[in-house]
């Protein structure tokens, strides 16, 4: 007989590893469900507790789409099957908890899944009735063949484990198939900070190593004999003392030099003032 088709995951089956804040920073009201796993299922004597601001009896809830109890405790014990909702004045209505009695349930537990932890998804019978020939589905591709066991280990977590996952298996001598859950793998925070600091650390260290090589290789660099002058550089001269052409050979008394006037560029190429011309000895 063929297996049925894997399940379309519904929206109030969404595994809500939710944080008591709301993305712009609100505290919001949080429905805390006992035993934690998601959904829960009716046979394991499920505890619901409203958590918010408030008066702990200001708790009002809600199943389905009716008001179930108003001015309620912050606990409460569920006999039937179906979706609940809380209330609390100061911080609104929860995220949705879902309650099944169906004849095959998947679970996943009941907090936010970080990428790197230990989680299992576990396929249960109505009323822990033996489940056999169980498979798993992720986005409704079978992930393996019949098992024996009736858990589906993710550990570790990464991140291409989220998606919609479903189970299918023999209950009582009849097929099953269970509603999907959604599972959504988030990046631990501390992982997140640390890569950061990583990059930040990588990126300085680079552009210190960068300044660091261009001021070795300038320090390097040989002058350029024809550049101009820098204001203030000192200019050295060297003054050759020449005999005048006709002069006695034993004469001791040295000649006047020749001497030619050259004008020396300033910075930038300008040309210096007048006074500044200095005298190239020959």
């Amino acid at each position: 007989m063929p297996w049925p088709h894997p399940a379309v995951p519904s929206p109030t089956l969404a595994l809500a590893g939710w944080c008591p804040l709301s993305p712009t920073g609100a505290q919001t009201t949080q429905l805390l469900v006992e035993p934690p796993w998601r959904p829960a299922v009716l046979w394991d004597r499920v505890t619901l507790t409203c958590q918010g601001l408030g008066a702990a009896g200001a708790t009002t809830w809600y199943k389905g789409r009716q008001r179930w109890r108003q001015q309620g405790p912050r606990h409460v014990t569920v006999t039937e099957s179906g979706t609940y909702t809380c209330y609390r004045p100061g911080t609104g209505r929860s995220p949705p908890v879902t309650v099944l009695d169906d004849n095959l349930v998947l679970q996943v537990p009941a907090r936010a899944l970080l990428e790197g932890d230990t989680v299992t998804l576990r396929c249960r019978g109505w009323w822990n009735n033996t489940v056999t020939r169980v498979r798993f589905y992720q986005d409704e591709k079978d992930l393996s063949g019949p098992v024996n066991g009736t858990e589906l280990s993710l550990s570790p977590l990464q991140l291409n484990h989220s998606g919609h996952y479903s189970c299918g298996g023999l209950v009582r001598s009849f097929i099953s198939q269970s509603a999907a859950v959604t599972v959504t793998v988030h990046v631990a925070a501390g992982v997140g900070v640390l890569f950061l600091l990583l990059l930040v650390g990588v990126i300085v260290a680079w552009h210190r190593w960068h300044r660091v090589a261009a001021r070795k290789n300038q320090e390097r660099a040989p002058l350029d004999p024809s550049a101009p002058p820098e204001e203030g550089e000192m200019l050295y001269a060297h003054v050759v003392v020449t005999k005048r052409a006709g002069a006695s050979p034993g004469a001791t008394t040295l000649q006047d030099p020749q001497v030619t006037y050259a004008e020396l560029r300033g910075p930038q190429g300008q040309p210096r003032e007048s006074s500044d011309i200095y005298r190239n000895v020959l």
